[in-house]
């Protein structure tokens, strides 16, 4: 060996306890993954105190379903809401509740959309296939007239945010369902 390697070789020897503790050394912590936050989840929330204790709010324009359950305090459900010339509004009440209810679409969407409606003129049975979903509870106006508006579930769960329904109000099933069996018949339902 020649003086240059015997100098290099020590300068390595002198770095390695150096090197050693760097690869020891603990790994910073990685930044936290922040989960995503499903803004349609449901969720506990404050609401006006002039709603009854059981109602349904809908505010159609934020896509947002309340049951309030309490003075000033309800649950918030995400919704999809009818297209801009299919909202409706209005006061109603629930006047029928249905597990995987059947479905026809109305004569007027037939109208609007033959390609897409004409084959379900005759009806679909409920089932995990019908749009109407796991659960409907038909709204019906102050003198007992079925308003052909339903609040239901849906087979297209990424539509909730979205005004793309011939006026119903959409939820995933997993929410209507528990709102479903909270509500009973008779229930006031405003939507705005």
């Amino acid at each position: 060996m020649n003086r240059r390697q015997i100098i290099s070789l020590a300068a390595l020897l002198a770095a390695a306890p150096a090197l050693a503790m760097a690869q020891a050394a603990p790994a910073a912590p990685a930044a936290a993954a922040v989960p995503a936050v499903d803004p349609y989840a449901p969720v506990e929330v404050a609401i006006r105190n002039d709603f009854e204790v059981g109602s349904i709010v809908v505010v159609s324009r934020d896509f947002f379903l309340y049951h309030v359950t309490a003075p000033g305090r309800a649950v918030r459900y995400g919704v999809a809401v009818g297209t801009a010339e299919l909202v409706w509004k209005g006061k109603a009440t629930i006047g029928r509740k249905v597990e995987w209810p059947s479905w026809r679409p109305t004569n007027d969407m037939i109208e609007r959309n033959p390609d897409a409606y004409q084959q379900y003129a005759d009806g679909m049975p409920g089932g995990p296939q019908n749009p109407l979903g796991a659960r409907a509870l038909y709204l019906y106006d102050d003198r007992g007239n079925d308003t052909a508006i339903r609040i239901h579930g849906t087979t297209q769960p990424g539509s909730i945010g979205q005004a793309v329904s011939n006026g119903c109000l959409r939820m995933r099933n997993e929410a209507v369902i528990s709102l479903f069996d909270q509500v009973p018949l008779g229930t006031p339902v405003y939507v705005f």
